[in-house]
């Protein structure tokens, strides 16, 4: 399904109400690179015999949501697009999911009003110091000269456990990189990145959160400061995985589904 928001302009979504009356719907919120793939494979499907609803949705940019010539893809425009797929669609008791900085976006679309019963936040808790700074600038340029392919080639042993990463290996490291075409949709998301507002209030969160790192992921991961952050929320249920990284949709996704049943049971009793 397609919410035309205007001639050029589109959000492709999957939405699936729940088969409960009053069991909340969870609302998937990508990373940059995402795909409403990453949800549906396994974690839909487990949520929604459990009886809950599910809403899934691309980006502007991402695979078959569609931006006008010249649009650039901002941390507001996706914030303004949560809101208004939110709007539109109306999802039950919704719970927001999002991994990396889509749980940012998440929770900034809560701040701008999203009735939200909870919120789960996937390896997203950071601040941005100089070693995620240079990282996420150097995501657009790599991008741009050698495409995404050349960015998961350099990057994926940095952010997945090592089971996973020796399963995927016979499909990384084989070179034709390209670059990316500036129009291309995945690079006007990645330029406009780096620009991203971290500065966010977690204190003003006053509802359910769960909030899971991976140990693996080795770029964003900064104990510390999860420490820190989780410690101004006010209502936190805070999980360690020590056999994931960054893509926990990926990783572990029949846990990922178990783990979101029971915080959806939680809120809805």
């Amino acid at each position: 399904m397609k919410l035309e928001i205007g001639p050029q302009d589109s959000l492709f979504y999957l939405h699936e109400p729940p088969s409960r009356e009053g069991a909340p719907t969870f609302f998937f919120v990508n990373a940059l690179t995402g795909s409403t793939d990453h949800w549906e494979a396994k974690i839909g499907p487990a949520l929604r015999a459990a009886g809950f609803g599910t809403l899934s949705y691309n980006f502007r940019g991402q695979a078959g949501s569609d931006f006008s010539p010249g649009l650039e893809l901002t941390n507001a425009l996706i914030v303004g697009d949560i809101l208004r797929l939110n709007e539109a669609l109306r999802p039950q008791r919704p719970i927001l999911v999002g991994l990396s900085i889509g749980g940012l976006f998440a929770s900034q679309a809560r701040r701008a009003g999203l009735d939200a019963a909870g919120l789960v936040l996937l390896n997203t808790l950071r601040k941005i110091g100089p070693r995620i700074a240079w990282m996420n600038e150097a995501l657009p340029i790599v991008v741009a000269e050698g495409g995404v392919r050349m960015f998961m080639d350099a990057t994926f042993p940095l952010i997945v456990n090592p089971e996973y990463l020796a399963a995927a290996r016979p499909n990384f490291l084989k070179g034709g990189y390209e670059p990316l075409d500036p129009a291309h949709g995945h690079m006007n998301l990645m330029r406009n990145s780096p620009n991203t507002d971290w500065k966010f209030d977690w204190a003003s969160l006053e509802l359910p959160v769960l909030s899971i790192t991976g140990w693996h992921d080795r770029v964003f991961r900064d104990p510390e400061v999860i420490d820190e952050l989780s410690a101004l929320l006010p209502d936190l249920r805070r999980e360690e995985w020590e056999d994931c990284g960054h893509l926990v949709p990926l990783e572990r996704p029949e846990r990922l589904a178990e783990r979101l049943i029971g915080f959806g049971r939680d809120i809805e009793d």
